[in-house]
């Protein structure tokens, strides 16, 4: 009994200490969760959170309300940066994914309605995996936890034991919370705050994750089981100058196997914009290498 009484008193002392850097957005039509990043006024949210808002309530625990500007949001990550004018505020200490473990506890955190902070508990139950979110949105390398999520909790932080957050929870699917890892959030974030928005290259095709052929796969020049067989090129793309075809199958763009689109989307960064890259084809059986200068993605907010 007194185990699990000291296990309660500090479960509750930890959410104490972590609500003051966990807040309610009120995005209008839209609302969820932020967590305060920085002292300076930097708030955190999942991109869906705000929607099309330029401006949003910040609602703190104390009952303070301030009004947040859009810095920036990438929708293809559902992470946005607001700012609020106010100094003094108390940041989330923030953890190391690669001390992550599988079993270990969880404590997620959300402010769903304003002024009263809520905690789920429970364990990370997978980590390291490319997850499919809302809307079409793609988690890569994900926290999957067991602490139930419930309306509002998006844009809230899961945290460990020690009060470190681990991720971001944007989405749940089949009894388990989904959050974007606290390495890749911070990369995100600052890109956001310094530019605004994301920019990322942009090819100009559809494709899907294909098997290859045993007769193929196993061979020098592929040495790979999977590519992504191109469905369509978009007229006037990147893709379409290069010569990319329907029924080529994409396996390399520069030094990167796209064994499957996630791969393909991290080997589209910035800094392949407006640079020359080899992308190598299969075309029928042979194996095919094309020049292909990528554009900027221009649909972001």
């Amino acid at each position: 009994m007194q185990l699990l009484q000291s296990f309660s008193n500090a479960v509750a002392q930890l959410t104490d200490k972590i609500s003051p850097s966990v807040v309610h957005i009120d995005a209008g039509e839209a609302g969820g969760t932020g967590i305060v990043w920085s002292i300076d006024g930097y708030i955190v949210t999942a991109s869906h959170v705000v929607g099309e808002a330029e401006t949003s309530r910040v609602i703190f625990n104390d009952g303070r309300e301030l009004e947040g500007k859009l810095v920036g949001a990438d929708t293809y990550s559902d992470v946005a940066v607001l700012r609020v004018a106010s100094a003094g505020l108390t940041p989330i200490p923030r953890g190391e994914v690669e001390d992550v473990r599988v079993g270990q506890f969880a404590l997620a955190l959300a402010n769903s309605f304003g002024r009263q902070v809520s905690a789920t508990s429970g364990i990370i139950t997978s980590r390291g995996r490319n997850v499919r979110g809302w809307h079409g949105i793609m988690i890569e390398e994900a926290i999957v936890s067991d602490a139930k999520l419930n309306p509002g909790h998006s844009g809230g932080p899961v945290v460990d034991a020690s009060g470190k957050m681990l991720g971001m929870n944007v989405a749940h699917f089949a009894g388990r919370g989904i959050a974007v890892p606290v390495d890749s959030l911070a990369e995100v974030v600052e890109t956001l705050s310094r530019d605004g928005r994301m920019r990322k290259a942009f090819l100009g095709v559809v494709i899907e994750p294909m098997k290859l052929p045993e007769e193929l796969a196993g061979t020098e020049d592929v040495d790979q089981e999977w590519g992504l067989l191109v469905r369509s090129v978009e007229k006037g793309s990147a893709a379409k100058v290069a010569g990319v075809a329907i029924g080529d199958i994409i396996l390399r763009f520069g030094d990167a196997r796209v064994v499957d689109e996630y791969k393909l989307h991290k080997a589209l960064s910035r800094e392949a914009i407006g640079k020359t890259v080899s992308l190598w084809v299969l075309r029928g059986e042979k194996l095919t290498e094309l020049k292909v200068v990528p554009n900027e993605v221009d649909k972001q907010k």
